[in-house]
């Protein structure tokens, strides 16, 4: 992607006022786009986005600059501007890079760059009929297909020279139901670090009708009653609870600072003992996974609490500097514009013991959450708020009337020590999650959980 030569005289530049670390991450990207509305094509778009950025530490001091293009006038401009940045000194130091490999965890078959626009457009629109046709209900449907192909290359002043390409496909499938002047929305969005062989995985036509099977089910509900309750929450989606209240908080960016309400609590109970959590980059074709991360350190498994004991944090360079421990691989970035932080990959909740038949038996009067949506967190005091896209009111221990309008509001460490139940079946789903380093892929999961006690949000 760009010689040797000139990515060792660009970090001699980085590192020639002072910097006692320098990094530079370049990027030559294809994404992919064919979007569906009403069977009718509104894009089909191809992007490339390729361009460099240098990033220089200092003690805890870090400046970054970045530049479109690959060039070498591009790469010594990135640095040179890096290290004027930092400047408390003139030095001159040599840099030999040391070429490493990386093993690749999630081989692709069928690049989405290389299948025709045609083909692309007929699967969408298998999707498309398939949500249309569940219900004459279903007045509109929209599909996205999505494909990346992502190819990095990463060299530090410390000698490392690494390259990895991350190829990833995704469909997201958005369903309406209207009666009269109501509608409502079902949507599923199916993902993996795979390319095109993953559509020929999964069943396009069932996952559309789920779609559209949300959307009839809430069209017909009654809102869901306030209070606080016992809540069952079901798995796949359902982890977003986690990677939200929980996740963010044991991320470095906001640990180091003393901005989490996991800072300084390594070791100590934070969690019901029936909560293992764990972050795994590794998982072969999962949809937040990586081989490297974007710092070029190899992808890990790390657990972060389990049997309820707070046991690591996810961490990146610059935030283990400050913290004084090294990094666990969860560094991470959108792309070359942004400096990478600390960030999750697949994050899930470890399967427990409980059958999902007897969490609900468990329940007298509560709410059972099967589809989450998305919401929003304070990483500082862990109070977070997320929508229920599909519930069900639970009496006596049986699943009762779907109910819309839910909301679930608390605190993450609260929440975290009312887990008095975890199933067995563990499940996974995609998302994007933005942060402070823009929006990466991540997977979220857990088999069916039963928070003993919840703020619902609803009508009184």
């Amino acid at each position: 992607m760009i010689p040797t030569s000139i990515l060792e005289a660009a970090l001699e530049k980085a590192v020639s006022t002072g910097a006692d670390y320098a990094e530079i991450f370049a990027e030559n990207t294809t994404r992919g786009l064919v979007q569906l509305v009403n069977d009718n094509v509104k894009d089909a778009l191809k992007e490339h986005s390729v361009g460099v950025g240098v990033r220089v530490f200092k003690g805890l001091r870090c400046a970054y600059a970045c530049s479109s293009g690959l060039s070498a006038e591009s790469v010594m401009s990135a640095a040179a501007k890096a290290a004027a940045a930092i400047a408390v000194s003139s030095e001159e130091k040599t840099i030999r890079l040391i070429d490493s490999t990386c093993a690749n965890i999630s081989p692709a078959a069928r690049i989405g760059s290389s299948i025709p626009l045609e083909d692309k457009i007929v699967l969408a629109r298998r999707a498309y009929r398939a949500a249309r046709e569940y219900s004459s209900e279903v007045s509109q449907s929209t599909v996205r297909l999505l494909d990346y192909d992502r190819n990095i290359l990463i060299a530090t002043s410390d000698g490392l020279k690494v390259s990895d390409r991350q190829v990833r496909s995704r469909i997201l499938i958005n369903a309406v139901a209207s009666a009269g002047s109501e509608n409502q929305v079902g949507y599923i969005a199916p993902g993996a670090s795979k390319g095109y062989e993953f559509f020929d995985e999964i069943d396009i036509e069932a996952a559309a009708a789920d779609a559209a099977r949300q959307a009839v089910t809430m069209l017909h509900a009654g809102y869901c009653p306030a209070g606080r309750m016992p809540v069952a929450i079901d798995n796949g989606f359902g982890g977003v609870i986690f990677h939200e209240a929980c996740g963010h908080s044991l991320e470095a960016e906001s640990v180091s600072r003393g901005l989490s309400e996991f800072s300084g609590k390594l070791g100590q109970k934070v969690a019901s003992e029936k909560v293992t959590a764990i972050d795994d980059g590794t998982i072969p074709g999962a949809w937040g996974t990586v081989n490297i991360d974007d710092e070029g350190t190899p992808s890990r498994r790390r657990v972060l609490i389990e049997n309820g004991i707070l046991k690591s944090y996810m961490v990146d360079k610059l935030n283990g500097r400050r913290m004084g421990i090294e990094s666990t691989a969860s560094s991470r970035r959108q792309d070359y514009t942004f400096a990478p932080t600390s960030r999750m990959s697949n994050t899930f909740l470890a399967p427990g013991t409980d059958r999902d038949e007897d969490i609900i038996k468990s329940i007298e009067y509560g709410l059972y959450a099967k589809k989450m949506g998305g919401g929003s967190v304070n990483p500082v005091t862990g109070e977070f708020n997320f929508a229920v896209n599909e519930g069900y009111i639970v009496r006596h221990g049986q699943i009762c009337e779907p109910v819309r309008g839910a909301s679930l509001i608390g605190k993450g460490s609260e929440v975290i020590r009312n887990i008095d139940m975890v199933g067995m079946n563990l499940r996974r789903e995609q998302g994007v999650c933005g942060a402070s380093s823009g929006s990466v892929p991540t997977d979220v999961g857990q088999p069916m959980i039963r928070v003993s006690e919840i703020t619902v949000g609803g009508r009184k």
